[in-house]
């Protein structure tokens, strides 16, 4: 890269972790190196949240995206991706009016969701499930 600045930032949902990197240039979006255009329509829409809403309050949106993603399904992959892009984006820009329009469209493109599966109790099958007993 050349000597430009970049903003890197990550997002967790479920299991899985996104880092993205922003740097100036074209405008393109990246995930594990596949065009945002390829995705089904649900995610690609979901993935442009963020920069829509960064395109309609910035004067200028010339940054290339690149996500990579790990671990996790497909759609925890996806709002992984879309948190870590919109605080890019934020650390990027340094704009407090775009990180409230992010906020208002919707929490979770600014805080991540810490919701995690709950640990399995000693000698149950669940974490939930007890024993169950019969009293005979």
């Amino acid at each position: 890269m050349k000597n430009q600045r970049l903003a890197i930032s990550s997002g967790k949902r479920k299991t899985s972790i996104a880092k993205t990197v922003i740097s100036e240039g074209k405008g393109t979006v990246t995930i594990n190196n596949i065009p945002h255009t390829l995705l089904n329509d649900f995610h690609r829409l979901s993935i442009e949240e963020p920069i829509r809403i960064a395109k309609s309050h910035l004067k200028s949106f010339n940054f290339d995206i690149r996500v990579k993603v790990v671990g996790g399904g497909r759609e925890g992959q996806i709002d992984a991706a879309r948190l870590s892009i919109s605080k890019a984006l934020i650390e990027k820009t340094k704009s407090p009016s775009l990180k409230k329009a992010l906020e208002q469209y919707d929490r979770h493109l600014v805080v991540a969701d810490v919701r995690r599966k709950e640990a399995y109790k000693p000698g149950d099958s669940k974490a939930r499930a007890k024993r169950q007993s019969s009293k005979r």
